[in-house]
């Protein structure tokens, strides 16, 4: 780590500590949201802060390896995506222990990468629920800015998302139905098999 970028993580670390909510931490650690240091600071003022820093690949880095809920947020909003190693989103995804930075990180960053499709179907087939959580968020953005899967990718998305929306995980079906509804979007052709899908598994979602 060069002694500047080192420099720009200490002062965002400093930073914190004028716009931390006490009450906001507390209230995310009592609904899981569980990280060894948490400010408690809103999304929308970390998302004004990351323009200061701008797209910086090595800051990114260096900001994700701090056990900080900012930092890591932080870390997603400043890594640009056309620079990001398939090896380093799998380093990040396994290191992804909160529902909220899996949303973070699809939102801000893996809905973006070049091979995000790819990404996505992978990590859907994961028995990782946070993996699969975060691929169903990846793939929602994707739907929703046109993005059509071939027939192997409808048919493989179907399948996992059917499985999904039968288990137990509230916040996986949460997930999983989205990408569904976003699916569906896309077109006639996408609403009626999603349906069909549906009625398959004895389900009536649409």
């Amino acid at each position: 780590m060069t002694e500047d970028i080192h420099e720009k993580v200490q002062e965002i670390k400093r930073s914190f500590r004028f716009v931390m909510s006490g009450p906001t931490a507390q209230s995310m650690r009592s609904k899981g949201l569980d990280y060894k240091i948490n400010w408690g600071i809103p999304v929308p003022e970390l998302r004004q802060m990351s323009k200061k820093y701008g797209k910086n690949y090595e800051l990114a880095i260096e900001l994700w390896k701090e056990d900080i809920r900012e930092c890591k947020i932080l870390a997603t909003l400043i890594m640009p995506a056309d620079q990001m190693p398939a090896e380093v989103t799998d380093i990040w995804m396994e290191q992804t222990h909160t529902i909220e930075l899996a949303e973070m990180a699809a939102f801000n960053l893996y809905q973006h990468l070049d091979y995000a499709p790819m990404l996505a179907y992978k990590w859907m087939a994961s028995d990782v629920e946070l993996q699969q959580i975060t691929a169903y968020n990846i793939l929602s953005r994707l739907f929703m800015s046109g993005r059509e899967p071939n027939e192997r990718g409808i048919n493989e998305f179907l399948d996992q998302v059917t499985v999904a929306l039968q288990g137990t995980s509230t916040s996986l079906k949460h997930a999983a139905y989205n990408s569904l509804l976003r699916f569906s979007e896309l077109g006639l052709m996408y609403e009626r098999v999603a349906k069909s899908a549906c009625k398959r598994c004895g389900l009536d979602l649409l």
